[in-house]
């Protein structure tokens, strides 16, 4: 054998390399899964994670796009990635909606010759205010499907209340939530398009209770854009039982849903190195 590899070297390099072969990929396994723990190790004994959360919702606050508080943060976060000694830390431009909610919101239920009811209302995220008061009559819904079947003029000049409760059966809550948010974020759009003048969302809560739920929608382009608002869950029941008792009562909504409720556009400049708001309303498109 050894003569034999003598007069064909390249044949006993192959052999060579394919009896160390099997070494070699048992031993990397090993070093992979140490370099691992090391890891686990670095993050479980000295790790800053939960420290450096501390100190972005405790010390920053919450951190709406385009607030000051954003800018704060995106400064912090770049300062310690430096300190950490990362290859490259850099920052981009970037244009984003800028939200501001108005003055607290109020709502109020009254029947044709009833005492004017207050309920709690929370203006959705990203909604346009009402420009003062608005009062108007109240068609409800149990869904999106149920307000594209109604005629116009069911719907025209009112609010559409939207008041499909979360599924309490469902043991994944989550599941529930999503099932329920259509409403909340399409509402408003669907409604204009059927000619309402706002949108009122029952709270996506399981829970019985005065506290309206907030959450974020969407305006579809090229649809007039109209108020929305959430009812607490136990205002969302109050007003149905109204409907349901044929007092026709009409809802307003105060200046909560203010002229200030909108959103513009912000930019960082880095000369002056501060935000920069244009003074053009930004209403109809998300930047890209």
């Amino acid at each position: 054998m050894s003569s034999f590899l003598s007069r064909y070297p390249l044949l006993a390099g192959v052999a060579s390399l394919l009896l160390t072969t099997p070494t070699l990929a048992q031993n990397a396994p090993q070093t992979d899964s140490l370099n691992i723990r090391r890891i686990y190790d670095e993050a479980l004994l000295r790790g800053q994670s939960y420290e450096n959360l501390r100190h972005l919702t405790g010390q920053i606050g919450g951190r709406l796009a385009g607030s000051p508080q954003a800018q704060q943060a995106v400064d912090w976060t770049k300062v310690t990635m430096e300190k950490l000694g990362l290859d490259r830390v850099y920052l981009q431009e970037v244009m984003v909606p800028h939200w501001v909610r108005g003055a607290q919101e109020k709502g109020q239920i009254r029947a044709a010759k009833g005492k004017g009811v207050d309920v709690p209302v929370c203006a959705l995220g990203g909604s346009v205010g009402t420009g003062g008061k608005l009062r108007a009559q109240v068609v409800e819904v149990q869904s999106l499907a149920e307000l594209a079947a109604l005629p116009e003029e069911k719907v025209k000049g009112k609010f559409v209340f939207f008041n499909r409760p979360m599924n309490p059966t469902y043991i994944e809550t989550g599941q529930a939530y999503g099932e329920a948010g259509d409403q909340r974020r399409a509402g408003a759009s669907a409604a204009a398009r059927r000619g309402a003048v706002g949108a009122l969302v029952r709270s996506l809560s399981l829970a019985h209770d005065d506290f309206p739920h907030t959450g974020t929608m969407r305006y579809e382009d090229n649809v007039a854009q109209v108020p929305a608002a959430a009812l607490s869950t136990n205002g969302a029941d109050r007003l149905s039982q109204l409907l349901k008792a044929d007092k026709k009562p009409d809802l307003r909504a105060g200046n909560g849903l203010s002229d200030s409720a909108r959103r513009k556009i912000v930019q960082r400049n880095r000369r002056n190195k501060g935000l920069q708001i244009s003074r053009r309303d930004y209403h109809r498109r998300r930047p890209p």
